[in-house]
């Protein structure tokens, strides 16, 4: 589908910082974002409430603005406006999605987050990990198996149901190897920090 007229003027009123130009923007594609935040959370088979789904989209139009709306300024008119959103809202939901596995997995998330269904619903007392070499560090320590879940899980996004057929396991075993997984990553990064 092409670029229609009414988006063309929007966008060039939106880039050009016209009075009111960014409430219509949002008016107009906010459902859209809620919508690719609701399918790419299904597709990662997780469950978001209605918390979670505002703070992506917040995140997500944010991220529109970052770098004078750098990702907006590159768009080139060869699709409709709603699909080239479409894309960049998926990525930017999916790497949200991600960072919040990985922070939810070593214990990290306690907030109303803890409706994603792997989330801790316990108070941990592990301290954020400041840097990504920590973590991947952290993985290194985990016995092989361990450490490939963990991969897959919280870096490569794979649902439950693909770590299932990976490991040639059932999908049902999936949650408890993933409690046990939590314990073993806080367990390395308590002693990791004991040692420092």
């Amino acid at each position: 589908m092409p670029l229609t007229d009414h988006d063309r003027k929007l966008l060039t009123d939106l880039l050009n910082v016209q009075s009111g130009a960014w409430k219509l923007f949002v008016d107009r594609y906010t459902p859209l974002v809620v919508q690719v935040i609701h399918h790419t959370a299904h597709s990662h088979s997780l469950k978001l409430n209605a918390d979670d789904t505002d703070d992506l989209c917040a995140d997500t139009m944010t991220e529109l603005l970052v770098r004078d709306m750098a990702a907006l300024r590159s768009f080139r008119g060869r699709c409709s406006l709603a699909t080239y959103l479409g894309v960049i809202a998926r990525r930017i939901v999916v790497r949200k999605l991600a960072e919040h596995r990985f922070s939810s997995a070593m214990g990290h998330i306690n907030a109303h987050r803890a409706a994603v269904d792997f989330a801790s619903s316990e108070n941990s007392s592990v301290p954020q990990l400041d840097h990504r070499d920590q973590v991947e560090s952290l993985l290194m320590k985990l016995p092989q198996e361990s450490q490939q879940m963990a991969k897959w899980l919280f870096l490569d996004e794979l649902t439950y149901r693909q770590v299932a057929v990976r490991l040639g396991r059932s999908l049902n075993s999936i949650g408890p190897l993933v409690s046990r997984l939590r314990s073993l990553l806080q367990r390395s990064e308590r002693s990791s920090l004991t040692k420092e």
